[in-house]
């Protein structure tokens, strides 16, 4: 992938990130805490993966992806380790959610993960502009 398509595809993820938050008010009005835990999750890796196109740096999997972020940018201490901690568990949050059985997700559960999204989205951010 050349220079101008990686400014492209970047630009392209970090507004899908941010897309991706606006709906979680929608999702929050109609009560729907498994799908807004989702969508928080991919909020946060549409901005992690423009972040690593950016950087050249190539995951092939949304662990690979977690992988890849925690050794580029949280263990260098380039990003803050409690938000690197937040990814991992909204990662975790987002994986027991869509593959295991009878989880329930509450509106209290949600409401402790928009800010910190929030931030981590944010902090991303101001390394790619």
């Amino acid at each position: 992938m050349n220079v101008e398509d990686r400014k492209e595809l970047v630009i392209y993820r970090i507004t899908r990130s941010n897309e991706t938050l606006k709906e979680i008010n929608i999702l929050i009005q109609n009560q729907l805490w498994h799908t807004a835990v989702n969508r928080l999750y991919y909020a946060c890796y549409y901005a992690v993966i423009a972040l690593l196109v950016k950087n050249n740096i190539i995951a092939q999997t949304h662990n690979g992806v977690r992988q890849m972020f925690g050794l580029h940018f949280i263990k260098p201490g380039i990003i803050n380790k409690d938000l690197g901690k937040f990814y991992s568990d909204i990662f975790d949050k987002r994986q027991t959610g869509v593959y295991d059985d009878f989880i329930s997700y509450t509106e209290a559960d949600v409401l402790e993960l928009i800010e910190p999204a929030i931030q981590l989205v944010r902090e991303i951010e101001k390394l790619l502009f």
